[in-house]
């Protein structure tokens, strides 16, 4: 059946450059990165080796463990805007090792990330001192323990507890020095349950803490954020469950009204501690009761700090403890071959497709070369942009996926130009067998990019790795397959078939008598006439 509507191909060019001028846009605004991020395979990166160690001394590692470590190293790594990192784990039990390959992070970074135990704790201060040792004779670099009543303080190294405020824990917490920086690096869990003494995690004072009154379990939200004034450096904004909310509103009632907190002065006081993995990371003053379940950690972070703190706080506390036992920094040597290799390849298919479109459509082929161009150059914008703003990493992987799609891209112009062949053989003029033929082809082009997206969707969501950097990039090609299919193919055409050169029918256009065998066909725009083998009774 031959159509009448009326076609305006140039609304859709204009879209179709809106399109392209905004992506590119994005891609490449100034300031900005103007390449792709490439993945550890491609750029190198480092690779760390970990001892996962039970918190709880004499305990053994489950494969569960195992697992739940691995998937919280992965969701803070993604945290941070890094696809494609590579976490595996190698043997089980207590003998397994997880590797963390991560492309483009340097090495203290990586380390601090996925290292950190998170353990969090929401403490009364008790009294605050100075950073200094009481006494000379604790300085030293080995840790000293008093037993009082079969309970250990240790005292002179990272942390002092007990389970009372008692003077022996008293003289412990005197004589802890905060002035060695392994005692403010943190990565020693504390037991809530007990007294705490413990330094600042810049080193400027030393903190005696009541047991804890809120867990870190208690935080439902945690996000990076600029000081609503817009002064001071970044903070950790915090969420928390009722029962976290609740007891922080008991605890703010109590303490609030105390006397301010300075070193060597009035105990208690009225401030609480934020604890992060056994030092303090803030030690905020109630001035007011806070009754809406929310707070802030004020640590003079900058923005990478705290989003990191942030994303270490909304993925949980790591089951085990995390001990390095190896860092190497990975090469792209073999990575850089491949891709070369990769790269020859895809440019010979593309040069064999291009070839055959030219020989095999002539006029219509040069409409199925622009758009394969235009497809690429949108598919390279994409994954720039995508790049600066996800973080997401092309791999070999990827770029295998985005090179399937070329085929896919083709596959879409020769379903249409066939079609129009069809409508041309039953009689119609170029012009309506342009727009008929469109008619017929997109059902076809829908259907399968939409199985191709939909293949994609769930090769993403089952896989990890590599294979999701394939899966990704071969459903974002799809997309951009039908965008073009749609929003260039269709109107260069259009106006193809409107041309009076390509209605004559000559040999430069593919639609010559030649293509058609014994059907006689008019390309004029002319009213649709019967085929010649209807007319003939055939």
């Amino acid at each position: 059946m031959a159509t009448n509507a009326p076609s305006r191909p140039g609304r859709l060019l204009l879209v179709m450059a809106l399109i392209l001028v905004g992506l590119l846009a994005w891609a490449f605004w100034p300031g900005t990165a103007n390449s792709p991020r490439l993945g550890l395979d491609l750029q190198g990166g480092t690779q760390v080796i970990l001892t996962p160690k039970p918190v709880t001394e004499g305990a053994s590692i489950t494969d569960d463990q195992l697992t739940q470590t691995v998937e919280i190293i992965r969701q803070r790594v993604n945290g941070i805007g890094v696809a494609e990192a590579e976490i595996t784990v190698q043997g089980s039990g207590d003998s397994a090792a997880i590797i963390v390959a991560v492309p483009g992070v340097s090495q203290e970074r990586l380390v601090e990330l996925v290292g950190r135990t998170a353990l969090l704790d929401f403490r009364a201060v008790w009294s605050i001192a100075s950073p200094v040792p009481a006494t000379d004779d604790t300085t030293g670099g080995d840790s000293t323990d008093i037993v009082v009543d079969d309970t250990q303080i240790t005292t002179g190294n990272e942390i002092v507890q007990a389970p009372e405020n008692t003077p022996e824990f008293a003289a412990g917490v005197a004589a802890l020095d905060c002035l060695k920086p392994e005692n403010i690096a943190g990565g020693t869990p504390d037991n809530p349950v007990e007294w705490l003494g413990t330094c600042a995690n810049d080193g400027s004072a030393k903190y005696t803490l009541q047991p804890a009154f809120i867990r870190g379990t208690n935080v439902t939200e945690a996000t990076a954020v600029l000081p609503q004034q817009g002064v001071g450096g970044w903070v950790v904004s915090l969420t928390f469950d009722s029962e976290g909310a609740s007891a922080l509103s008991q605890a703010s009632q109590e303490l609030f009204s105390l006397p301010d907190c300075t070193p060597g002065g009035a105990s208690p006081c009225n401030a609480f501690a934020i604890v992060l993995d056994g030092v303090v990371v803030s030690a905020p003053r109630f001035n007011e009761p806070i009754l809406g379940g929310q707070a802030q950690i004020e640590g003079n972070f900058n923005a990478e700090e705290a989003q990191d703190l942030a994303n270490v706080l909304n993925f949980g506390a790591l089951p085990v403890t995390l001990e390095v036992a190896e860092i190497t920094s990975v090469s792209a040597t073999l990575g850089g071959d491949s891709l070369r290799a990769g790269l020859i390849a895809g440019g010979i298919g593309m040069v064999i497709i291009i070839v055959f479109l030219m020989a095999y459509y002539r006029a219509l082929g040069t409409v199925a070369v622009l758009s394969l161009l235009i497809a690429g150059l949108m598919t390279y914008a994409a994954f720039v942009a995508l790049g600066n703003s996800i973080g997401y990493t092309l791999t070999l992987a990827g770029i295998a996926g985005a090179i399937v799609a070329i085929g896919i891209t083709a596959d879409s112009f020769i379903v249409y130009f066939e079609r129009i062949r069809d409508e041309i053989r039953n009689g119609r003029s170029l012009r309506q067998a342009a727009e008929n033929g469109w008619l017929g082809a997109r059902r076809t082009i829908i259907a399968a990019d939409f199985v191709t997206l939909l293949a994609a969707i769930v090769l993403y969501l089952v896989s990890v790795g590599n294979v999701r950097g394939f899966a990704f990039a071969l459903g974002l090609t799809t997309i951009v397959d039908v965008v073009i299919a749609f929003l260039l193919t269709r109107p260069l055409v259009t106006y193809f078939a409107r041309s009076k050169w390509m209605q004559r029918g000559s040999w430069f256009t593919g639609l010559d008598a030649s293509r058609f065998g014994d059907v006689e066909v008019d390309l004029s725009p002319t009213v649709a006439r019967t085929p010649v083998a209807a007319r003939e009774g055939r």
